[in-house]
């Protein structure tokens, strides 16, 4: 079935023959879109119509296989779509977003309230209890039937009606949230304007806010942008603490501007509605309607978690800040430390204390060497290639923008696992942060369906044709979200329900934090932490400085971190929301944990999208923090066997959690990894908030 826009066909409905099933992105225009979706929808809605109308008993086959298998064209075209809304978007296309949205949300609640379909899905449940099903079909059955009642399946027709409307406009505000945090920061620049504006700004910093002027055709001045790979180096160097001010508060400003981009009153909205629905359900807040189907169980149990971190790393900021007013008085600052000074007198600390700055490891970490690191790593763990592309063009496939990258990944046979796209560079289409998505997921249900993974991130790519350096920290989202990328393309799982980084929302961020830790070890870092210049491998006495100061700035850092995934929780632990105002509330619930002065949540509500833009971390930021516990202690696993690669703990860590998709519960999935359940301990130690004895 195709359509046609203008008189042509349309590509997002047609076969598509290019290399490795890519999206003909070349061939797709705007307009292509909403005609792309009322025909798949319209598809989608015949095939579960057939599934309800089949006479015959329901069985695993005729329901749940079937249900897998519809809606195909509708998922193709939504991956295109909402990469593209992410990563490369356009007014045009966050209208036909916008327009979309709901109508999205509408039609999956149709087919997951539909009482009819969720009697077949039961019958399955009550008759075979498992009788004749696989482990893996047992396990997708029990999650079809978990997704229609938490849905609102099997409630009264009036329930589910208002459940509905609560959805739609949940998903039509999460948008509008999203649009409104990438407007602020496309529409702010800090131009620096002369020597003075640039004073103590390094050369890196420099290029990089050289290359975000000329984009803006600033042709010879500099930029800061909102980007946090251009404002946080600013921050950390700059030493005009009145432009450093300038640049925090409006960071920080973020969808809080009083203006038409103002996410306050979607904020109460969100949370009233969410409160609402979940009263609907019988839960006593939205936190409790969303943990009861994750590892954590309870937001008691994940509050336990946050708030046995929070002291020691408060009391650790505290030290922190003392040391950094001592500096700041003894260079002859006679004023108080405050969010906009932490950055930059704990860069000047962390000089003084271990004889290392941010300028003189960037060098040695080129984007380009830490990528090939990770590649390096990832094969010798799970003995995977990655080819680069090349041809037409810069890739010779089918790319959504030029910088986007595209390598194959073979396996230990040479076999075809996959494609790994790589989107690193910040510009004013994409929006903030970095994430990992895709445009295929595996699947063995219909072929051997190779998944398409796509890591985004927001670095400032580096003038001409000079290397892109990061900081440490950057190097590390690499390694991070190419955590993620693993999980979608080791995934070797039959159900597409199943499939990849299709867990828990507090499991997810296991096999990502994990694979950090092997940027740290000095057998990658002395192999792939090579000059930009000269090539050679950074020096001895600075790798060991380097890694002495890993958890420097680590009270600063947990309580960022732990006051949103607090505040987050919070929020969503109300049993009502109404007249709620984000900013007081936010003021009101750091005022009880004691936050310190000097340091500002790492997302504020009105810019936290993790949150609200859509409901993905909803009540589940403190996800971060769980998954490190599975991380640090699963690490040990490797170390106790004396050798971060060790083949039989890298078997069992491909079995049970990166080819596992969902196949198990995620309890159960770690313990088969570890032999054990997690112990918190590993956790604390690894942040540096308690001492080793």
């Amino acid at each position: 079935m195709t359509t046609t826009t203008t008189e042509r066909p349309n590509p997002l409905l047609a076969d598509w023959t290019t290399p490795y099933g890519l999206p003909p992105f070349g061939d797709i225009v705007e307009a292509d879109y909403l005609p792309a979706f009322e025909a798949a929808l319209a598809e989608h809605d015949a095939e579960i119509a057939a599934v309800i109308a089949d006479p015959a008993e329901p069985t695993f086959s005729n329901t749940i296989e079937a249900l897998e298998t519809s809606g195909r064209r509708l998922r193709r075209i939504s991956s295109v779509f909402f990469n593209l809304t992410g990563s490369h978007t356009n007014d045009e296309l966050q209208a036909i977003e916008r327009e979309i949205a709901p109508k999205l949300t509408r039609h999956y609640n149709a087919i997951f309230m539909n009482e009819a379909l969720f009697a077949r899905v039961r019958r399955i449940v009550d008759t075979q209890d498992g009788a004749g099903l696989t482990r893996e079909q047992a396990r997708v059955l029990e999650r079809y039937h978990k997704a229609f009642v938490k849905s609102g399946a099997g409630l009264d027709e009036t329930t589910k009606t208002r459940i509905a409307e609560i959805s739609e406009r949940l998903s039509s505000l999460g948008i509008q949230f999203g649009q409104n945090v990438l407007a602020d920061e496309k529409s702010y620049a800090l131009v620096l304007d002369g020597e003075g504006d640039l004073a103590g700004l390094p050369g890196f910093v420099r290029d990089a806010a050289a290359r975000a002027a000329a984009d803006r055709g600033l042709e010879g001045k500099h930029v800061v942008t909102l980007s946090r790979s251009s404002i946080e180096p600013f921050l950390q160097f700059s030493a005009r603490r009145d432009l450093r001010e300038t640049a925090f508060k409006a960071w920080i400003a973020r969808g809080e501007t009083g203006g038409d981009t103002d996410n306050r009153a979607i904020i109460a909205e969100m949370v009233r509605l969410r409160a609402e629905r979940a009263r609907l359900q019988g839960h006593d807040s939205f936190a409790h309607f969303r943990l009861d189907d994750s590892m954590a169980g309870s937001p008691e149990a994940a509050l336990e978690l946050l708030t046995s971190v929070w002291k020691p790393a408060r009391d650790r900021a505290q030290r922190e800040r003392a040391a950094l007013q001592a500096l700041a008085s003894a260079e002859g600052g006679n004023h108080e430390i405050a969010a906009w000074d932490w950055r930059y007198y704990a860069e000047k600390l962390r000089a003084a204390d271990y004889d290392i700055d941010e300028g003189r490891l960037k060098p040695y970490l080129q984007l380009d060497k830490v990528i090939e690191a990770a590649f390096h790593t990832a094969g010798r763990l799970f003995g995977l290639t990655f080819t680069e592309k090349t041809g037409t063009g810069r890739t010779g496939v089918p790319v959504y923008h030029p910088d986007v990258r595209v390598w194959e990944v073979t396996g230990r046979d040479g076999g075809h696992v996959g494609l790994f796209l790589g989107d690193y560079f910040a510009r004013s289409s994409k929006r903030s942060g970095a994430w990992m998505s895709s445009f295929r997921v595996q699947q063995k249900l219909e072929g051997d369906i190779r998944p398409i993974i796509v890591n985004v991130m927001n670095f400032s790519r580096a003038s001409g044709d000079a290397p892109t350096l990061l900081s440490f920290d950057d190097a590390r989202t690499v390694f991070h979200e190419f955590g993620h990328a693993l999980h979608g393309l080791l995934s070797d799982v039959t159900y597409p329900m199943i499939s990849g980084t299709a867990v828990t929302r507090d499991f997810v961020e296991f096999p990502s934090q994990l694979f950090e830790h092997w940027l740290e070890r000095p057998e990658i870092l002395q192999r792939f932490a090579v000059h930009h210049e000269t090539g050679e491998p950074m020096p001895e006495d600075l790798l060991q400085r380097m890694m002495a100061a890993r958890n420097f700035n680590q009270g600063f850092a947990t309580v960022e971190y732990v006051s949103s995934a607090l505040v987050d929780m919070k929020l969503h632990m109300l049993d009502t929301a109404e007249d709620l105002d984000a900013t007081r509330f936010e003021e009101a619930a750091l005022a009880e944990i004691g936050m310190p002065e000097a340091i500002v949540m790492r997302h504020r509500p009105t810019h936290f999208a993790h949150i609200f833009s859509g409901d993905g971390y909803s009540a589940a930021y403190y996800s971060y923090l769980w998954s490190e516990v599975l991380d640090a202690d699963g690490f040990d696993a490797f170390l106790e066997a004396g050798d971060p690669f060790h083949p039989e703990t890298a078997q069992r860590l491909h079995e049970h959690v990166y080819s596992a998709g969902n196949r198990a519960d995620p309890n159960e999935a770690y313990q088969a990894f570890r032999g054990r359940a997690a112990t918190p301990e590993a956790l604390l130690k690894k942040r540096g908030l308690v001492v080793e004895s």
